[in-house]
């Protein structure tokens, strides 16, 4: 399944991404990890994570609004 995660702070390490999720998602693994293009102002990844539907969305709903590193995260569970 795959998660889409916007506004990281600039510079955000892919090891710091997957301690996030460490520490937030309830031991789900982290598969991979997808920058998406942009600007530079707003970077987003894309995450991969072996998680079943319910658990991407609990872990949505406890990640999106989040402060983390100076921004207000948002999150989003991908359909496709």
């Amino acid at each position: 399944m795959k998660l889409w995660i916007g506004n990281i702070a600039p510079g955000t390490a892919d090891e710091e991404v997957r301690a996030l999720l460490a520490k937030y998602g309830g031991g789900l693994e982290v598969v991979s990890i997808d920058r998406v293009p942009g600007d530079g102002t707003r970077p987003a990844v894309i995450l991969d994570v072996a998680a079943t539907a319910e658990s991407l969305y609990q872990l949505t709903q406890r990640l999106n609004g989040l402060y983390w590193k100076g921004h207000s995260l948002t999150v989003q569970a991908m359909t496709r």
